[in-house]
Order: C-alpha cells, then structure tokens, then sequence
C-alpha cells in the first residue's frame, strides 16, 4: 500500500460515523446504504457520501445483487494498516525495551535534583542599565 493510499484510508476513518459504519460491516457482514443509515439521524444521501469517501480509500466495495447495492467491507485493507501500525509498534517497544535497560543501570539510591530557580526576565530599556 502506497503513503498516498495509507493517508486516504487512515483520513476516511477520521470521522467517527465512517468508523461506526467500518465497525458495523465488519461484525455484521455487507448491508445495503439503507440498512447502514437506519441508526443514524441523517440522510441516506449523507451515508452515501460517507460511503463514497469509504469507497475511494478502498475500505468498503458495492456490488450490484438484482436491486440491492450491498457494501462490502475489504477486510485486506485492514490487515495493511494493521501491518503498517505493528511495525512501529515493535520499533516503539524496542526502543522502551532500550530505555528500561539504560534505567535499570542506574543506582537507585541517587537523590534527586533540587529544582533550579532561573532568574526573571529583565523588562524595560532600563534593566540592565544601573548607575
């Protein structure tokens, strides 16, 4: 998956009811756009549109079934954001994995610090002017 195709499918699920609507199909398997706009309290042409969107990040297909369009979900597209997201992932985990290594060297009877006090900000043309 290219970084273009990466950012529509991660913008497209931006929006909550995109995501809702991802989520649905997902447990329930493909619906018509009446179905999947029943709980919401907007128009099925605005369900459309969110679907249209769904559509060209490649996250959801509609196919022709006599006269039902139902709307697939393309649950491969998933597995890509998944792999994608695993891979920083592991990266983030290595480098805590590094960092706990670093710390669990350090003594633990050190005390800590005191706070440095840094000094106030001179004000006015005068301030560092003395006679």
């Amino acid at each position: 998956m290219t970084a273009d195709a990466l950012s529509r499918v991660f913008s497209a699920l931006a929006d909550p009811t995109r995501r809702d609507i991802v989520a649905r199909l997902a447990l329930a398997g493909d619906a018509t756009v009446n179905d999947l706009a029943e709980p919401y309290d907007v128009t099925v042409q605005a369900v459309s549109k969110h679907l249209k969107v769904l559509e060209d990040a490649g996250l959801v297909s509609r196919t022709r079934d006599a006269q039902r369009r139902p709307v697939h979900l393309e649950a491969e597209v998933l597995d890509l954001m998944t792999k994608w997201i695993e891979r920083y992932r592991r990266e983030a985990e290595a480098r805590y994995r590094r960092l706990d290594d670093v710390l669990a060297t350090l003594p633990d009877d050190v005390a800590p610090l005191p706070p440095t006090a840094t000094p106030a900000p001179a004000s006015g043309p005068e301030a560092g002017d003395r006679p």
